[in-house]
């Protein structure tokens, strides 16, 4: 009786410690695309001065529940994890205003981890999110993005790597007027596999390239817990 007792608490106590270790599975899912046309005035400049200009808006939901709005395409880094430029509502009323106007804005980009449904801000140096384009390559994002402090003002051209958390490249390209606020900062950045490189060009400049020297990929994709900041 007391083998059979023993036996029985060994195996629960197994059981219980395998059921403790398991992470637990999470559903991250992207909604079906839709078109909302109260934007911020610097997307309908974007768009040519076109003020009917509209943003195409997914949402980001984890185990059924909105987590964030994304917009733009998304980008795998890893089977596991993918990186999305998540889309914000703001009130765009002036003090004087009697009511509140909602418009959407694009803001910055979150890692998501498919497995353990984190969402992790990505702190993109110099991004501006009016008008920095980023182009993604493994866990590298190439954008061209604007210093505004200090003797080293101007556009820099930047390489982020998600897990070295730092710059695989950052320089000043091209001077920077923060009243022309010229669209777009730069022509789209190309990339180059063998050897790793990558080719800026600002608007109205020539078009530079750079050997890309990072770190092998250290993206960590383990565990739960709250959302992290990168």
């Amino acid at each position: 009786m007391l083998r059979t007792l023993c036996s029985g608490l060994v195996g629960w106590l197994a059981f219980s410690i395998s059921a403790a270790a398991a992470p637990k599975m999470h559903t991250v899912a992207l909604g079906p695309a839709r078109r909302v046309a109260d934007v911020a005035t610097e997307i309908a400049h974007k768009n040519k001065g076109n003020s009917s200009a509209t943003l195409r808006i997914r949402a980001l939901t984890v185990d059924g529940i909105l987590r964030e709005w994304t917009t733009g395409n998304q980008h795998s880094v890893t089977e596991r994890s993918f990186v999305s430029r998540r889309v914000l509502r703001v009130n765009d009323a002036l003090p004087g205003d009697t009511a509140v106007r909602w418009v959407w804005l694009p803001g910055s980009w979150i890692l998501v981890d498919r497995i353990s449904g984190r969402v992790t801000p990505l702190h993109l140096p110099d991004f501006d999110s009016s008008l920095s384009e980023v182009v993604w390559y493994r866990d590298y994002a190439a954008y061209c993005g604007v210093h505004t402090a200090g003797k080293g003002a101007g556009v820099t051209a930047q390489v982020w790597q998600i897990g070295a958390r730092r710059a695989a490249l950052s320089r000043v390209i091209a001077g920077w007027s923060q009243a022309e606020r010229v669209r777009p900062l730069c022509a789209t950045p190309v990339w180059q596999r063998e050897p790793m490189r990558i080719t800026m060009q600002a608007a109205g400049g020539d078009a530079i390239s750079y050997e890309v020297v990072g770190t092998s990929m250290q993206l960590v994709e383990d565990g739960e817990g709250a959302d992290d900041d990168n």
